[in-house]
C-alpha cells in the first residue's frame, strides 16, 4: 500500500520559486551566539532540551559570523561594544536578519545613560523585537516564528 493509494490522485503541485526559497530560508536559520547580559541565559535555555530550537532548524548557535545568518542581540549594548556589533553584522553573509531580544536591546531598558545604546536599531537594522526583561524562552520562540513569517514573504530580489 503506497502513499499514492492513501492520498489519492494528487495531480500536479505548482508553486513559485520565491515561495520555495522563502520556505527553505526560514527553516534553516543559523543563529550567531551574541549574548551580552542576562537575556543570554534565556537565549541559551531556549536552545536546551526543554524548548529545543533544533526543531525549527536551528541546530546550534554559531560563534562565527561567517557561518550565521541570524544575529540575536540578547542584552544591553554599551557604546564600546557598538562598533564590534556592527563589525560582526557586516561580516555575516547576505541574506541576514537581526532579533533584538529584551528591553535593553530594544530601547535601552532601565539603563537610560550615556554608556548604553538606546536601542540596537541605532547600529544594525532590526527585523523582530522581543519584549521582556528578560524575555522567557517562549517569547523568543514566538519572535523566531514571526521572523519565519517575514522571511517567507520576502521577495528574492531584496538581497541583490
Amino acid at each position: 500500500m503506497g502513499l499514492e493509494q492513501k492520498l489519492g490522485d494528487m495531480g500536479i503541485v505548482t508553486t513559485s520559486l520565491e515561495k520555495v526559497v522563502g520556505w527553505a530560508r526560514s527553516r534553516s536559520l543559523w543563529p550567531m551566539l551574541f549574548g551580552l547580559a542576562c537575556c543570554a541565559i534565556e537565549m541559551m535555555s531556549t536552545q536546551a532540551s526543554r524548548y529545543d530550537l533544533s526543531r525549527f532548524g536551528m541546530e546550534l548557535m554559531r560563534a562565527s559570523p561567517r557561518q550565521s545568518d541570524l544575529m540575536i542581540v540578547a542584552g544591553r549594548v554599551s557604546r564600546k561594544m557598538a562598533p564590534v556589533l556592527r563589525n560582526l553584522y557586516d561580516q555575516m553573509p547576505d541574506p541576514k536578519w537581526v532579533i533584538a531580544m529584551g528591553d535593553c536591546a530594544s530601547c535601552g531598558g532601565v539603563f537610560n545613560n550615556y554608556a548604553i545604546v538606546q536601542g540596537v536599531d541605532e547600529i544594525v537594522p532590526v527585523d523582530v523585537y522581543v519584549a521582556g526583561c528578560p524575555p522567557r524562552p517562549e517569547t523568543l520562540i514566538e519572535g523566531i516564528m514571526k521572523l519565519h513569517e517575514k522571511i517567507r514573504h520576502e521577495p528574492l530580489n531584496k538581497w541583490q
